[in-house]
């Protein structure tokens, strides 16, 4: 049995390290950003994911890589989706 630490989401990512230490909401994201907050919201709360339109939005706001974000979506997609595929194959072995 392997004890795997869970993979931080986006969401997490995007609030714990870039919205929370620069005091920033969601609604005032969404308004720099000039998307829907549903749209932070929804990122924050795992409930969709980084879409290439958001990643260039972010990036200009926060002053990084314009592949920084979607770069980070699908290295936590990929993760995951290793994840689920060795959790099958422990699963065959038993």
């Amino acid at each position: 049995m392997r004890n795997n630490v869970e993979t931080s989401t986006v969401g997490e990512i995007l609030f714990e390290e870039f919205m929370k230490p620069n005091n920033i909401s969601a609604y005032k994201l969404a308004k720099e950003i000039n998307v829907p907050i549903s749209s932070i919201q929804d990122i924050i709360h795992n409930r969709s994911k980084i879409t290439v339109d958001i990643s260039l939005r972010l990036a200009r706001f926060f002053g990084v890589s314009d592949k920084y974000f979607l770069d980070m979506q699908n290295d936590i997609d990929i993760r995951n989706s290793k994840k689920g595929v060795n959790e099958i194959n422990d699963i065959e072995e038993i």
